[in-house]
């Protein structure tokens, strides 16, 4: 029993520093998406019933853990009726230099990406941002915007591999994260 809080205790002390060598917090937000309210029509998708724009929003963070090389950020509904909940925006490879993502960036077409950043497979079955669209008479899904500060520069990750590859690897070289949930029904 001893040896478990000792381990507890270590997990606790190695896990702290990331968050505090960036000198305050790691945080993500968006100017169309607040947390904990309705994701605005813009950003759901335009499709299976659903009547958005399907524009990625545009998010922003500060307060990255000293020694981040670059950054993942995931979309991902853990309520979607699949059992596995659904990957709506992957996008791995961010440079380290890069503090925010305009809206339209999750659009492959319009190359609003960061050199170098790459967009991952959703659970639409091509890379690039899907918008919520939960089955109709669902309650409201939660859709979890996540930011991963990483320790490595580049992810070396074929380009057909699944969300769960990318976040497979992104756990792998994580040194922090910073998250926001929004919501959408209908």
């Amino acid at each position: 029993m001893r040896n478990h809080i000792v381990i507890a205790t270590l997990a606790l002390v190695f896990a702290v520093p990331a968050a505090a060598q960036s000198g305050g917090t790691f945080t993500l937000s968006s100017k169309e998406v607040s947390a904990g309210k309705q994701i605005p029509l813009p950003q759901v998708f335009g499709g299976m019933g659903c009547t958005g724009s399907n524009v990625s929003p545009s998010v922003s963070w500060h307060g990255a853990p000293a020694g981040t090389k670059s950054f993942a950020l995931t979309v991902y509904d853990p309520d979607a009726p699949t059992g596995s909940g659904w990957w709506h925006w992957v996008v791995y490879n961010i440079p380290a230099s890069a503090t925010s993502l305009a809206a339209g960036a999750g659009d492959p077409a319009k190359k609003l990406l960061p050199a170098g950043a790459v967009q991952g497979n959703t659970d639409f079955g091509a890379p690039g941002y899907g918008g919520p669209c939960p089955p109709a008479g669902d309650k409201p899904h939660h859709y979890i915007f996540t930011l991963y500060a990483l320790k490595t520069d580049k992810l070396d990750i074929p380009a057909s591999a699944t969300a769960a590859y990318v976040g497979f690897n992104v756990h792998g070289n994580m040194l922090g994260k910073a998250t926001f949930t929004a919501l959408y029904g209908r």
